[in-house]
């Protein structure tokens, strides 16, 4: 894709660190996110970023990226977009399976389009299954559709 090397760091970085804290105990995520009121689940983003800000990480764009990758970022560049879609695309995982097979062979020709496809799809069940829509999810929804 082209990519400098500071930036096949910062993709891969983002991608080894997102999910540090995932298994981490709701209290361990509110403390290490400062958030008391949105559900554990999609805290493991928030205080991963925020572990690895104090530990001395200071590229903001793979900070953000991992702080926003459940839900998403309408001010993201390449490697928010690139780790939302990674983190959706996964191989492994049980659902849709041919259509995201088919998305990941087509990142390297059409990131963003692929890009506004995950964003459509997690919309769309979210929307599906009765979850809550939250705010940054609809506004990446608006800057992409």
């Amino acid at each position: 894709m082209g990519l400098s090397d500071a930036d096949r760091r910062a993709w891969h970085d983002a991608g080894a660190w997102h999910d540090a804290l995932r298994d981490a105990p709701a209290e361990v995520l509110r403390q290490l996110s400062g958030d008391g009121d949105r559900p554990p689940g999609i805290l493991h983003g928030p205080a991963a970023a925020s572990q690895l800000e104090r530990d001395g990480e200071r590229r903001s764009d793979v900070l953000e990226a991992i702080r926003w990758h459940t839900l998403g970022n309408p001010a993201w560049g390449t490697v928010g977009r690139a780790l939302f879609m990674a983190d959706f695309l996964e191989p492994g995982r049980p659902f849709m399976q041919g259509d995201r097979a088919f998305l990941a062979a087509h990142v390297m020709h059409d990131f963003d389009g692929v890009f506004r496809q995950v964003v459509r799809m997690r919309v769309e069940w979210t929307l599906r299954e009765g979850k809550e829509v939250f705010p940054e999810t609809i506004a990446l929804w608006n800057r992409v559709r």
